[in-house]
């Protein structure tokens, strides 16, 4: 209720469109980044790195798996969104280039369609950010305080502020 209050309705709209890009890039990450985790998935998905020319297949599953549940953890939360979007455009351009462009764009047939719909919606939490319904920016308000603390700390920010800021 409150943010109804203080925003007009443009803004709440911008900011509530955030939502589903977040869950629907982070639920796919997840996903997929468990799958290469759970038993016997780092042993597969390494024979698989492996057959198409990415070694040491098991140590680059178990990388890519963690920076796939990573980004989409970050991504669901907007929790350092910015750098989960670069785990998740730098995965999907990896699998994009080894896997998917010789079989086109159809992803019916193995092809790189999925991939660019989570690179391009990456981007845009790249560029946009967590917008202010998320975990970022109400851990960003605790550590900036209230009142004439949080006018001080917006002008001088601490060391800790200044990181919360730029993993935003």
């Amino acid at each position: 209720m409150s943010l109804a209050v203080e925003w007009n309705s443009a803004r709440l709209r911008k900011e509530v469109a955030l939502i589903p890009p977040r869950a629907a890039l982070g639920a796919s990450m997840v996903y997929h980044g468990l799958g290469k985790l759970r038993e016997g998935g780092p042993e597969q998905t390494g024979q698989f790195f492996e057959g198409v020319g990415l070694r040491p297949g098991k140590q680059l599953a178990l990388a890519t798996g963690i920076a796939e549940v990573f980004g989409g953890v970050g991504a669901i939360l907007g929790f350092w969104t910015r750098p989960a979007a670069i785990a998740v455009i730098a995965t999907q351009a990896v699998a994009v280039a080894k896997v998917h462009a010789k079989n086109g764009f159809d992803t019916t047939k193995g092809g790189y369609e999925f991939n660019v719909a989570l690179i391009a919606i990456a981007t845009a939490l790249l560029i946009a950010g967590p917008g202010a319904i998320s975990a970022h920016e109400g851990i960003e308000r605790l550590v900036e305080g209230r009142g004439a603390r949080r006018v001080f700390r917006r002008a001088r920010p601490s060391p800790l502020l200044r990181l919360i800021k730029a993993l935003k």
